[in-house]
């Protein structure tokens, strides 16, 4: 694969390139251009340059293309879906999934042609107007993750070309196959040359030197809080907007009321959905001692035999890299020293033939967690999870807020009165109340403290890649005269 720079492919400009390693087979997939700081400049200039022609294409042609993009990854899906298995290790069903999910975010972003709204304030006197009205930012620097390497591309290209700013892409080195097809698709539909622009490397080598870019308006970033603490810091130079999307650590709460059956399969799809690499995945589970046994009777059974392996007939694909693997064994291992008790996995899988060397591990179970403990305060994504009993709810509210993150949490409750109190207490961006998820486009994806800022979906979303001008007009005919100044 290479760049795509000026509507031009090319390779990067000291022609060297990485290795992209199929997660559930260990060998190399494919390789991808090592960019270098030249290689920024010329993909950030195209961006500069086009970025009037396209803002002056007018919204109502903008969405005209992307939804064309729309259709043609649509006519080709199937392309995408055997991409998203073997790329990133999705299961077959899941693959399917993120790619009804891009063809929703495009469609629903696309449709957004006549709705960028503004307001019209009367001044200081009637003849006096207050023009309020929306302006893109200029060049975007969307920074794509690899847990969901399709879904997380379309959430950001489409909103920002559709408000009229250029991008400078970069994907996951582990996922950078699946963006350039993705992009290949936009660029068919019609986006001209340098609008937009896609770069591959090792963020070591040239992250830094992008977020902090003179020509970069606008930054939307998917990953680590780590990583979105460097960002902001190095995006202060030009005090670059910043849209973060960061870490999660999801309460879990099952009350004694709770549809039992319901909250189970909610949390089995919540913990190992995407074999746990989610930030709204499940990450502690909070049950009411009254049902807690057999809850987890049932839980346990069902961890014990969830079938990992091959993606297109297993029930749970791998981790994407050997690193993942080895930060469960980390989580695990911590946990067993304090005395923590794993009812279920807590080892690497024995696969055979080419699934062998791939990064899987097993669905984990650990009971009796300790809430200061990494299991229920840092952030493991990966399939371990660790269970607390509890019985009262004050207590219980106060435990689900008592993270550093606070992105997504879960309530099982049938009581309407402690849905409501949860609501207006759980210091989250998103609470799903007897219902799995993930968010919806129409939703404002966002959270609290460490998971970010401001945020991606929803009218709220699309307007965060806008900047809001003011006009101020007066049209009546009186004469200023000097003396109306103060001081004059």
């Amino acid at each position: 694969m290479k760049n795509l720079i000026d509507g031009k492919w090319v390779e990067s400009s000291n022609g060297k390139t990485l290795n992209d390693i199929n997660p559930s087979t260990g060998e190399v997939f494919d390789t991808f251009p090592a960019s270098t700081k030249d290689d920024v400049d010329r993909a950030m200039d195209a961006a500069y340059t086009t970025f009037e022609k396209w803002n002056d294409l007018g919204s109502k042609e903008r969405g005209r293309i992307i939804r064309r993009a729309g259709d043609l990854i649509q006519a080709s899906r199937k392309e995408l879906e055997d991409l998203l298995v073997k790329e990133c290790g999705k299961i077959r069903p899941q693959a399917i999934d993120e790619t009804d999910g891009v063809l929703d975010q495009i469609y629903y972003y696309s449709n957004f042609e006549r709705k960028l709204t503004g307001d019209v304030v009367e001044g200081d006197t009637s003849m006096r107007k207050i023009f309020q009205y929306k302006v893109p930012h200029g060049v975007v620097l969307a920074l794509t993750p690899w847990n969901f390497p399709a879904a997380m591309v379309a959430r950001k290209l489409a909103p920002a070309l559709m408000t009229g700013n250029s991008v400078v892409m970069k994907p996951s080195s582990d996922t950078p196959v699946i963006a350039e097809w993705l992009v290949k698709k936009f660029q068919q539909a019609g986006v001209p040359d340098g609008v937009l622009n896609m770069l591959t490397g090792k963020g070591s080598e040239i992250g830094d030197y992008m977020v902090a870019h003179k020509k970069v308006s606008l930054i939307t970033m998917t990953g680590s809080t780590e990583v979105g603490q460097r960002i902001m810091e190095k995006a202060s130079a030009n005090m670059s907007k910043l849209i973060l999307e960061l870490g999660g650590k999801a309460p879990f709460i099952v009350w004694n009321d709770a549809d039992i059956e319901k909250a189970l399969t909610t949390l089995v799809w919540a913990k190992f959905w995407n074999a746990g690499q989610s930030c709204i995945a499940a990450e502690r589970v909070y049950l009411h001692e009254d049902i807690a046994k057999k809850f987890m009777e049932k839980f346990t059974t069902i961890t014990k035999n969830f079938r990992v392996g091959d993606p297109e007939s297993a029930q749970m694909g791998p981790l994407i890299n050997s690193s993942a693997v080895k930060n469960m064994e980390q989580v695990v291992n911590a946990a067993k020293e304090n005395g923590m008790e794993i009812i279920a996995g807590g080892n690497v899988p024995k696969l055979s033939g080419k699934f062998s060397k791939g990064f899987f591990y097993s669905p984990t179970l650990i009971g009796d967690a300790d809430q200061k403990s990494s299991v229920f305060q840092d952030e493991i994504f990966g399939p371990v999870i660790g269970v607390k009993n509890v019985n009262d709810w004050d207590e219980t509210i106060k435990l689900a807020n008592d993270s550093r993150f606070g992105l997504a949490s879960y309530l099982f409750t049938e009581d309407n009165k402690r849905i409501f109190q949860a609501a207006e207490a759980v210091r989250f961006g998103e609470l799903y109340v007897n219902m799995p998820g993930p968010e919806s486009s129409q939703g404002y994806h966002t959270g609290f403290r460490l998971t970010g800022q401001a945020g991606e979906g929803s009218k709220y979303g699309i307007e965060d890649y806008l900047k809001l001008k003011n006009l101020y007009v007066d049209y009546s005919r009186e004469k200023l005269k000097l003396s109306s100044v103060p001081g004059f």
